[in-house]
């Protein structure tokens, strides 16, 4: 077992969370239900699972909870990158959001190399 609030993804996965929230509340407002909410979901899906994960007893499931935490990540990649094709928000949000979600990326690919080994 793992304390999650000390591990550095899940600290960036929620301030990201936090910063994306309030970029969000920009879009438009039929698409509260829609892409606002799903991309959202998907976000907070990462540090939930992440924090799941280090709750485990074992390297394998922390690993298929890290696996299903970078699953989500892509998940939310896809669905700024269609917000920002259909201009819901400015293009230095989105390269702020898109730039931090890629690192958490690669933060989770390196942790899990850590416990699937």
């Amino acid at each position: 077992m793992h304390n999650f609030r000390q591990l550095e993804v899940w600290k960036k996965s929620i301030k990201l969370c936090k910063t994306y929230y309030f970029f969000s509340k920009e879009f438009p407002k039929d698409e509260l239900f829609g892409l606002t909410s799903q991309s959202r979901r998907s976000l907070y899906s990462i540090p939930s699972n992440i924090a799941e994960g280090a709750g485990r007893d074992t390297k394998a499931q922390f690993s298929h909870f890290l696996n299903i935490a970078l699953g989500s990540s892509f998940e939310f990649e896809t669905q700024i990158i269609i917000a920002n094709e259909c201009e819901f928000f400015p293009q230095e949000k989105f390269e702020i959001v898109l730039t931090e979600i890629q690192h958490i990326q690669n933060m989770i690919i390196k942790l899990k190399q850590v416990y699937s080994s």
